[in-house]
């Protein structure tokens, strides 16, 4: 059995689209649950498309969700170069073996004569091909007219009748008429060739023995088909991924949300829930577990659980395993994991405020709460506050007037100065306030809720025990001063 092998082949025109990440996370399963190598392979043959720095954006942000490559640009390997523009010349000698061979031929069509067939096509309501105007030129003729400098592309001599038979791994067989296939290009004017082309030529050279696509590359099939047959070559075994739709059926789009995986990352999901969110997105394990590391999708991962119907991307699915993963995190991790989103606070912080001491106390604070680490920003802003503005009617608990539960804090601050520093701490506060409004029949909710907006002045907000523990006793006691001459 010859090694598994497999390729994630984008082109540099920028971030990476969470649907490509889908396509990579496959493609890097498939291949490593079978001891196989997985490939980088940069098709930049689209200049005008392509982004300056795109290829370092791409590898840095595969290596942040943990997919690692076996042969890259990066790393080299036994088929480099891998970056397309740098292998042109490879291309140009199997575009002239197919020459030879009868299965392509120059196409000296201008650029004027095309428009105008399009032109005449569409409003024939014919669907736009290229008719072939070329294709039985002689060849005498095309080479004399190639000789004399008259510029031209190289096209892909299709068959004309008949059936195309291609095998898709997910779809069984699929059927295409030859009469609805076009003879595409496969070397421009330039000489730069296109992707139909090149792919083709490299996963053979690199032995690539699975391709994983998306769907919409589907039409395209049987182009490489018939390329894969007309060098005699053994063809891959392919993949189609089924499509990624937004909840109302539509293609993700940039106008509708984000749908680059650096958009993510910027508000705060973690690797891991975009890893554990994206197989999820075609991919339907065994059982009914949701939550996998890499490590466990790799072992458990097969064709088998792979399907085509349409995936649909569900943010707050999203969310929640986001949100699963960080209460994974160990308090430490969090705390760095957060720090970039407090930056403007700390920066204004003062005293145990700028302590790693205060943002553990935060990160404890928030972890349970946190669906993105994004939301740290505004979730704990009160607590940076040197002074919280709020109206007086928040503190008002049920049918309490301002007058009463003004009351209730002098008590709650009578009670609160009888602790010490040592054990200013959520267990020995909660224990100590709660025995109290029992042991004297007070309502729980008439002294907690005036307590917890006095300490955050926000409706809603983490619990008065757990404010109390972060704020410290001091900033604690001046907030229900503040509340309690409040008017």
């Amino acid at each position: 059995m010859n090694k598994i092998r497999l390729r994630l082949a984008p082109s540099p025109t920028g971030f990476l689209h969470i649907g490509n990440l889908r396509t990579a996370l496959f493609g890097y399963l498939l291949a490593k649950s079978q001891n196989g190598d997985f490939i980088l392979r940069i098709e930049d043959t689209d200049e005008k498309r392509e982004v300056e720095g795109a290829v370092e954006s791409l590898i840095k942000i595969l290596d942040w969700v943990d997919i690692k490559f076996d042969e890259g640009p990066h790393l080299g390997g036994p088929c480099a170069p891998y970056i397309q523009t740098e292998r042109l010349a490879i291309y140009k000698d199997y575009a002239e073996q197919l020459l030879k061979s009868g299965g392509a031929y120059r196409c000296f069509c201008s650029a004027e004569r095309l428009t105008t067939m399009r032109e005449e096509q569409a409003a024939a309501k014919l669907a736009p091909r290229y008719d072939r105007h070329c294709r039985d030129l002689s060849q005498t003729e095309s080479d004399q007219r190639a000789a004399s400098g008259e510029a031209f592309v190289i096209r892909q001599k299709m068959p004309i009748e008949g059936e195309v038979i291609v095998y898709d791994e997910l779809r069984g067989e699929i059927k295409f008429k030859a009469a609805d296939l076009e003879d595409h290009v496969l070397i421009k004017s330039n000489g730069v060739p296109t992707y139909q082309f090149a792919s083709v030529i490299d996963d053979h050279l690199m032995a690539i023995s699975h391709v994983t696509r998306g769907e919409e590359w589907l039409p395209s099939y049987p182009k490489n088909f018939l390329l894969y047959q007309a060098f005699g070559w053994e063809v891959p075994k392919f993949i189609h991924l089924p499509l990624i739709l937004n909840k109302g059926g539509g293609k993700l789009s940039k106008r509708q949300g984000d749908v680059f995986v650096e958009d993510y990352k910027s508000k705060g999901y973690l690797p891991e829930a975009l890893v554990n969110f994206c197989v999820l997105l075609g991919w339907h394990p065994k059982t009914d577990q949701e939550i996998f590391t890499l490590d466990e999708l790799i072992k458990s991962f097969s064709f088998e659980g792979m399907g085509i119907s349409p995936a649909v991307f569900d943010v707050e699915k999203l969310d929640y395993l986001n949100g699963y993963w960080i209460r994974q995190k160990a308090t430490k991790e969090l705390v760095e994991l957060i720090k970039p989103y407090l930056s403007n606070y700390l920066a204004d912080a003062q005293g145990f405020k700028k302590t790693d001491d205060f943002l553990m106390n935060i990160a404890w604070l928030e972890q349970e709460r946190l669906k993105k680490l994004s939301d740290i920003t505004d979730r704990v802003a009160y607590l940076f506050a040197d002074k919280i503005d709020y109206e007086s009617d928040l503190l008002i608990w049920k049918n309490l007037t301002l007058k009463e539960a003004q009351a209730n804090l002098i008590e709650i601050k009578e009670k609160l100065l009888l602790i010490s520093e040592n054990d200013w701490n959520k267990d020995f506060i909660e224990k100590n306030i709660i025995e109290w409004l029992k042991a004297n029949n007070k309502k729980v909710g008439d002294y907690l809720w005036p307590l917890r907006v006095a300490l955050s002045g926000q409706k809603n907000s983490a619990g008065p025990f757990e404010i109390l523990t972060v704020l410290k006793k001091t900033e604690s006691l001046q907030r229900l001063d503040s509340a309690i001459n409040k008017k």
